[in-house]
């Protein structure tokens, strides 16, 4: 094969799982690629850690805001609203908009939320622990993150399917389960748009201690948020607070199915849990890439890159870069030091990190306590997409278990 047989602009070739083994190939012989595409223009693909760290920390050379973050193009109109999402952003209007919404997950603030959270992982395994199996990304994955950030935010718990179809279809734009066209998503942005701001005058007349009503008090320049940038807040938090999190949930359970042997050495040392997590976070790695645009001519490691090319960095690669990670292709839920980019790096690393490692581990304590014989059920149906790292429906079985009787007592204390 050579490398113009490449192609890691088609989701298809994503379909099976990351293609690792055009990632090393890349890495070894051409480590800044440029990546030809017949329906969008080409871009330089950077897959060694050492570029994309670069890249991430020069946002003068790199903009996120210019061409927006993903490879493809926008017209300009749908340009100016994709850059009012803070992901798409450069300083000094994305170090503004963050701040706003910085103190929703501090560390402290995010560690206050540990044992309610742990009811809530509780909760979900109970609904399905008498059963003996289930789809794991439906009842279990997708179920902890939207239960938490629908609580942030201050979106009602019932509502919370809602916000899973919104991201299915704003994220699946490559597989025909969740969007058929582009008009799709833009549909699935007007919906959850229109519920923003029905939620947002209902906080102006009764708020509440919630990061809605948080944003409807902000001011950026000593001015409120007007409604296209509460919208943009809005949905990124909602769908990047519960998109990322499920998918490493389901991608960290298929990686322990999958090594027995790392499954059984956690389950017989439950202190690696934090190493596995982290193990899990690079092995996953649910963002495949972002994109930048280069806003002058600039040169890696030999390779003329000309102002106004798409540049994407590519962080599974870097997550196995023989230069970093040693037996990178190796699943170790012992492994340290591991210096993963999967949360980015720089000015747009990632808001919700702390609340993301929180959640996994407590979920995971809940899951090797009280189904630890879980195993595969049939066919993992995974993500068709070449941006998000996601499985859509992963059944397993496991040796049914009683109730915790969380469930119960959760309710009582309301």
């Amino acid at each position: 094969m050579s490398l113009s047989d490449i192609d890691l602009a088609n989701p298809e070739n994503f379909e099976a799982g990351f293609p690792h083994h055009w990632f090393k190939r890349l890495r070894a012989e051409a480590p800044v690629f440029w990546q030809r595409d017949g329906k969008w223009k080409g871009f330089w693909a950077l897959t060694k850690y050492d570029d994309i760290e670069r890249a991430s920390k020069d946002q003068a050379t790199f903009s996120s805001a210019r061409g927006a973050t993903n490879i493809f193009d926008l017209p300009e109109p749908e340009l100016a609203i994709t850059r009012t999402l803070m992901v798409n952003m450069d300083p000094p209007c994305h170090g503004k908009h963050r701040r706003l919404v910085n103190q929703g997950f501090t560390p402290r603030r995010v560690s206050n939320l540990e044992e309610h959270i742990r009811e809530l992982c509780a909760r979900i395994v109970d609904d399905i622990c008498e059963r003996g199996a289930c789809d794991f990304v439906t009842a279990v994955a997708a179920e902890l993150p939207l239960q938490v950030i629908v609580e942030l935010m201050g979106v009602p718990l019932e509502d919370r399917h809602k916000v899973f179809d919104w991201s299915n279809r704003l994220i699946g734009f490559d597989d025909p389960e969740f969007q058929n066209s582009f008009e799709d998503g833009k549909i699935a942005a007007a919906e959850c748009w229109s519920y923003a701001n029905q939620l947002a005058q209902a906080r102006q007349q009764c708020p509440k201690d919630d990061l809605v009503s948080a944003l409807m008090g902000a001011e950026l320049d000593g001015e409120r948020l007007n409604e296209q940038s509460f919208d943009g807040f809005f949905l990124l938090l909602l769908v990047a607070g519960n998109e990322t999190t499920r998918n490493l949930i389901s991608g960290g359970t298929l990686a322990l199915l999958e090594h027995p042997d790392q499954r059984a050495r956690l389950l017989a040392d439950p202190s690696l849990l934090p190493t596995a997590i982290e193990e899990m976070l690079r092995w996953v790695t649910p963002v495949s890439h972002f994109r930048r645009t280069a806003t002058r001519d600039v040169e890696i490691r030999g390779e003329k890159i000309r102002e106004g090319d798409k540049v994407v960095l590519f962080y599974p690669s870097a997550n196995r870069d023989e230069e970093v990670f040693a037996d990178g292709d190796r699943f170790d839920v012992g492994r340290v030091p591991n210096n993963h980019l999967t949360f980015g790096i720089g000015e747009h690393f990632c808001l919700g990190a702390n609340l993301a490692r929180l959640e996994i581990r407590l979920m995971f304590e809940e899951l090797l306590r009280r189904l630890p014989d879980m195993e595969l059920a049939g066919p993992v149906a995974r993500l068709r997409s070449n941006f998000i790292n996601g499985i859509k429906h992963m059944p397993v079985r496991f040796t049914p278990e009683r109730r915790s009787g969380a469930t119960s007592r959760a309710s009582g204390s309301r």
